[in-house]
């Protein structure tokens, strides 16, 4: 191997993607050979289609990771969001449109909350978003009177629609997952606000010495993530076609997960949002993959816990290792 090879393979192991990419292929490889129908065009589009909401989900609370916070509220919030959509379009006649654009209103006014008792009282964020888990799905299940609300109008059932493409048949609701990736990826990577966040995440105080308006920043951050719950909770609706008080009850973890096992640092600062992507579409692999071997869903929970815990060990690690 020649002298300017090894700098340059040395950068690319570097690369925080690389991970979650090597075992999304891996695992993709492993299902292969266990199940024939595995790498069919119909249930690779069913694995973006699982993903869909977790992986929105996952874009918001990549954005609160990086600055050194968590959410566990997303998942109640989205089912909220979801619940408001569909009983104000239904119930009391709400345009559709208007039902979705106040449903999404109000996620991002819980998640404006959030970052508001985070930042003004100097709450930690996992108690805040522990918190705000509770409220949301109290209110959720006052609103809904624990009722699944249905009949739903075709703007809410939208996103929910196929169209054909190579055999497959890909969900409106995976474009709009993936646009909200790339958004992410161009605010993250290429404006000031992206460059910040990452700055608070790595050292608020020197950041604050810097001139960023720390409180500011971190209430928009948790402010745009939860606009994504109230579109992720749109993608819920649309994909199970009815408004849903139970909806959601484990994606906070999934999300989690998506963001862990695409190699976000739980301790801020680090991570690429399309390391977030790779791990989202793991988790639906993993799932997706166990399913078609006939593998218990215990199970599924158990390999989905250790590689959390394997990947927030190597986080460790490697942290350790910068110190």
């Amino acid at each position: 191997m020649t002298t300017t090879a090894v700098p340059a393979l040395r950068r690319a192991l570097a690369q925080p993607t690389l991970g979650p990419l090597a075992a999304l292929v891996l695992a993709c490889v492993f299902f292969s050979t266990q199940s024939s129908r595995f790498l069919t065009t119909g249930n690779l589009s069913l694995v973006l289609q699982q993903v869909m909401e977790v992986g929105t989900l996952a874009v918001g609370q990549t954005l609160v990771i990086l600055t050194a916070g968590i959410d566990l509220a997303n998942g109640a919030v989205m089912a909220l969001g979801g619940i408001v959509m569909t009983r104000l379009a239904v119930d009391n006649g709400v345009p559709p449109v208007l039902a979705i654009v106040l449903a999404i209103g109000l996620c991002a006014a819980l998640g404006a909350l959030n970052g508001t008792l985070v930042t003004r009282i100097k709450l930690p964020p996992f108690i805040v978003t522990l918190g705000m888990l509770n409220i949301a799905s109290a209110l959720t299940f006052l609103y809904s009177r624990q009722q699944t609300v249905t009949g739903l109008p075709s703007e809410l059932n939208a996103l929910g629609n196929t169209f054909p493409l190579g055999g497959a048949h890909i969900a409106y609701g995976s474009i709009v997952m993936l646009a909200a990736f790339a958004v992410a990826w161009y605010v993250l990577r290429k404006t000031a606000t992206g460059r910040h966040i990452y700055a608070v995440g790595d050292n608020p105080e020197a950041a604050r010495l810097t001139g960023i308006s720390t409180r500011r920043l971190l209430v928009g951050v948790y402010t745009a993530a939860g606009a994504l719950y109230g579109v992720a909770a749109l993608l819920v609706v649309a994909r199970s076609g009815v408004g849903d008080p139970n909806a959601g009850q484990t994606d906070n973890l999934d999300s989690i997960t998506a963001v862990v096992l695409g190699g976000i640092s739980l301790f801020g600062g680090r991570g690429s949002i399309v390391g977030t992507l790779f791990g989202a579409l793991l988790v639906g692999v993993i799932r997706n993959g166990l399913q078609l071997i006939g593998v218990s869903s215990v199970y599924q929970l158990l390999i989905t816990g250790v590689l959390v815990i394997l990947a927030v060990s190597v986080d460790q690690l490697a942290r350790r290792r910068r110190k």
